[in-house]
């Protein structure tokens, strides 16, 4: 007989998950690593990044409804800045384990690679 979670203690691993997979694409990382340096408007990440202003305006409300990111209008401009100095940390941390694992990552069929 397999043992069930707690409703509760599976809730907390969907969330979890989900908190990750709103990292999980290269473009919204790009995008952290950029507005850490500092706040940019939507027009200067779309200059940056070099990918549609849609596409960039996508990411944008994906990080920001998982409160990754929050934005300010200033005039004309909405001006883009990460939320929680806690990313930083977070992606400081990817960074070191992708650098001590990146051949197994490389290598790992289980999870797809960016096309």
């Amino acid at each position: 007989m397999t043992k069930r979670l707690p409703a509760q203690e599976v809730e907390q691993l969907q969330l979890k998950a989900k908190f990750f997979r709103g990292l999980g694409d290269p473009t919204r990382l790009k995008i952290l690593e950029l507005l850490l340096q500092r706040e940019r408007t939507v027009t200067e990440l779309v200059k940056a990044l070099g990918v549609p202003q849609g596409r960039v305006s996508s990411h944008l409300a994906c990080l920001s409804w998982c409160g990754y990111v929050t934005a300010s209008r200033q005039g004309r401009n909405r001006y883009y800045r990460v939320a929680d100095r806690r990313v930083r940390k977070i992606l400081e941390l990817a960074r070191d384990m992708v650098a001590g694992n990146a051949e197994h990552l490389w290598a790992c069929t289980r999870i797809g690679r960016d096309r």
